[in-house]
């Protein structure tokens, strides 16, 4: 199948599934997967603990981590017809404004201003949504240890963030869908209806909300 895009990128905060969506539309496009390095962090389990103490170390950790990865997504770009990723690189923006105190913010914005310009930007963003309710039983559910202390407050805040910053973008369409009322990991048809809209290009902000219909 054809698609009008080089670069996709499946955004949300933790536990909506992005990463199982990217994997699917991966696994149906034949395209390159590029995966955020998110247990690769060795601060992340003492940030949910602490996220005071420990948010600048994290912060910084997925900064380099993730400008790697779309480095060496702009060097092998030449090589597949597509790309997708389970991640957008200026989501870092909105954790840092969260989570950083003022200094911390400061040196963090020296450093991003650097960096940031190197950075492609996505041609497709499809950004999965849900409730508090339903981002804290996925997380629950899928039992990571450095999950656990995660609050329901700090997920609030969270989804706040994204929401404003996802309506407000417009440097690539943005597709956003809300999954509370479907599972992407055991139905088909909300992949197939993701599917349908991503084949018909359109332009600005697009919502989409999957029923499931049975397979």
């Amino acid at each position: 199948m054809t698609i009008p895009y080089n670069f996709i990128s499946v955004e949300g905060i933790i536990g909506v599934g992005k990463t199982t969506l990217a994997t699917k539309l991966a696994r149906y496009y034949n395209a390159e997967l590029i995966l955020e390095p998110v247990e690769e962090n060795p601060f992340l389990s003492q940030f949910y603990d602490n996220i005071e103490a420990f948010a600048f170390q994290t912060q910084i950790f997925f900064l380099f981590a993730r400008y790697k990865q779309m480095q060496k997504l702009m060097q092998n770009r030449l090589f597949f017809d597509l790309v997708i990723s389970d991640y957008i690189f200026e989501k870092d923006q909105i954790f840092a404004n969260i989570n950083l105190d003022e200094n911390e913010l400061i040196l963090y914005e020296h450093i991003i201003k650097f960096i940031k310009k190197d950075v492609p930007k996505p041609d497709l963003i499809i950004y999965l949504q849900a409730s508090t309710e339903t981002i804290m039983n996925r997380i629950k559910n899928r039992g990571r240890t450095f999950e656990e202390n995660i609050s329901a407050e700090y997920i609030e805040e969270l989804s706040r963030n994204y929401n404003n910053f996802f309506m407000h973008y417009r440097k690539s369409p943005v597709l956003m869908v809300n999954v509370d009322d479907v599972n992407i990991t055991e139905d088909k048809s909300p992949l197939t209806q993701i599917l349908q809209e991503i084949e018909k290009p359109f332009n600005g902000l697009k919502f989409l909300k999957p029923i499931s219909i049975g397979d």
